[in-house]
């Protein structure tokens, strides 16, 4: 099973994805590694990525669902995927792929953005990334105002791992 762990930026995919994937000793990947270069030189500088920006680093991030699930490694991935159609490219078997939504209000997760240190999304956007999500219609969906260790429960309950 691949658990992509998806919401903006702050929402604590990664915090919540290392801890997950902990708990069941499974890998753990961060999809901002999977960034090229030049998408984290413009988010940097403050810039909204594009479409075009994200389609090579979501390619990447199905190339590794798919080497995962060839070689039947569990794994837990944190990635935005803020659009459906992006969501669609990730989520490539829905029995093996299970979609993970990290759900916070504007305020909180820009306050956490604004105490967050030594990470490249500025908190200034923010705006963008809440301007282009789309909310699932399908998946777990878990309320982010709870502590770290109650949302990897909830996770662990809803997808009976």
């Amino acid at each position: 099973m691949i658990i992509i762990l998806m919401g903006v930026s702050g929402s604590g995919k990664t915090t919540i994805g290392a801890r997950l994937a902990q708990a069941l000793g499974w890998p753990f990947y961060d999809g901002d590694q999977f960034h090229p270069p030049a998408n984290v030189a413009k988010m940097q500088q403050g810039m909204p990525l594009t479409d075009a920006d994200r389609w090579p680093w979501l390619h990447a991030l199905r190339a590794l669902i798919e080497t995962c699930l060839h070689q039947g490694v569990s794994a837990v991935l944190a990635c935005s995927a803020l659009k459906q159609v992006y969501r669609e490219h990730l989520i490539i078997d829905e029995t093996e792929v299970k979609l993970v939504y990290l759900k916070g209000n504007y305020n909180l997760i820009h306050e956490r953005l604004a105490q967050r240190r030594g990470h490249f999304m500025p908190p200034g956007l923010l705006a963008s990334q809440f301007a282009a999500l789309e909310e699932p219609e399908r998946g777990v969906v878990v309320d982010i105002v709870h502590p770290p260790e109650t949302i990897v429960a909830l996770i662990r309950a809803q997808l009976g791992v």
